[in-house]
């Protein structure tokens, strides 16, 4: 348990590092007015061709035509309903007969609670039709890693089977399952006419800097996934967006700075500058889409190249909060599919009342509540025994357990 007044006088302590972290951010406000209204006067070849001279290999970002569209960075969406009755009519118009699938994942991780370590992933897919009879697809695929499986990647890695790599063998194994069964999914309508074919969202980013940390085994095994799906985008003609409800990213903030030579000078993400300057004024607005030129590890170590095949925007959808962030395969944006699929992704929040009903449904398909994992070590206790397997808890967290 916590205590109030601990807490209380904790963050009391620090309430000048609060204080002088929101005046930062205040300062920056002119600057970041005087940034963007720089941008606004580029066109997509003053902007590139500036890009290109500063000599950044990664700049952040770099724009495709549609920056040439949008008058003050801004593509307003056009829209508006006095009702949530009127917008949802809307987009049930929108996606009339247009298939729309999403994928999410789910793991146990190794615990010292159990003698037998175990991992296990669980990915679940939605695909909902749009048509009137109501029809749709929802499956789940469950897989195991035994004691070898984890151990083998501990030995790699010179550590015990109790040290973390057990754990990110599992999350490696739910992240690269997913891409597997969006290319399973989209494979499995390339014959279909191009409306038939379903939207398929990918619940996170495709810029995977996260893996520049990892060991070369892991790294690569990200890489090889999202590479895979978007191949597999581009083969099949499917569309794909990665979804990002509160992004990090600062591939705007970077572009800026490298124009202006001032690297760091803005400790703010895409989102908040967006937000600071006032981009996106109403629900559904977004930005043109960029290319993605992230500087990060693996980018600098090659392993990035794939970036540019992904383009993103940002959209307003709660008008309390920072933009989401769309990510697709660029050949979306070269074919002049943009509009198209971003409208999609409106319809299907307004249905999902600000989040992507798909995601959602996927996403309760695929979880793994805390009485779940219960289940499946009960399940793993009955196995145990019927395969003549030892199998004891810890004596520390039955105690633990029973406490709480």
């Amino acid at each position: 348990m916590i205590f109030t007044g601990k807490v209380t006088a904790a963050l009391e302590e620090k309430r000048t590092h609060f204080r002088d972290y929101q005046v930062g951010l205040q300062t920056q406000q002119a600057q970041v007015g005087a940034w963007l209204a720089a941008l606004r006067q580029q066109t997509v070849a003053t902007l590139a061709a500036r890009l290109d001279e500063s000599g950044v290999a990664w700049p952040g970002a770099l724009p495709t035509p549609e920056f040439d569209q949008a008058a003050d960075l801004l593509l307003p969406f056009g829209q508006q309903w006095s009702s949530h009755t009127d917008a949802r009519g809307w987009a049930m118009t929108v996606l009339k007969d247009r298939p729309v699938a999403a994928v999410d994942g789910s793991q146990i991780t190794p615990t010292k609670e159990y003698s037998l370590p175990v991992g296990a992933v669980q990915v679940g897919w939605f695909i909902n039709f749009h048509e009137a009879e109501g029809r749709y697809i929802k499956d789940v695929l469950f897989e195991v890693l035994a004691p070898g499986e984890l151990a083998e990647e501990a030995d790699e890695a010179g550590d015990s089977a109790d040290g973390n790599f057990p754990n990110q063998e599992v999350n490696q194994l739910r992240f690269v399952r997913e891409c597997d069964q969006l290319c399973t999914i989209m494979a499995g309508y390339a014959h279909m006419e191009e409306r038939q074919r379903p939207l398929c969202f990918f619940d996170g980013s495709f810029v995977i800097s996260f893996a520049g940390q990892m060991a070369p085994r892991h790294a690569h095994a990200y890489v090889n996934a999202v590479r895979q799906v978007l191949a597999c985008s581009a083969r099949d003609r499917a569309p794909l967006v990665g979804f990002v409800d509160s992004s990090a990213s600062r591939d705007l903030v970077t572009m800026l700075e490298v124009l202006h030579q001032q690297p760091g000078a803005l400790k703010l993400t895409d989102g908040a500058l967006l937000m600071s300057g006032g981009v996106l004024r109403n629900w559904g607005d977004r930005t043109p889409f960029f290319r993605c030129a992230r500087d990060d590890r693996l980018a600098r170590n090659g392993l990035g190249a794939f970036y540019g095949d992904v383009a993103f925007t940002y959209i307003q959808l709660a008008m309390e909060r920072p933009p989401a962030r769309l990510e697709v395969p660029h050949w979306i944006v070269e074919e002049g599919r943009a509009d198209e699929v971003v409208d999609l992704v409106r319809a299907e929040c307004v249905v999902g009342m600000g989040y992507p009903y798909a995601i959602e449904t996927a996403d309760a398909l695929a979880v793994i509540s805390m009485q779940d994992r219960q289940r499946f070590y009960a399940l793993l206790e009955q196995f145990a025994q019927r395969a003549g397997l030892s199998f004891t808890r810890a004596r520390k967290a039955a105690s633990k357990r029973a406490r709480r």
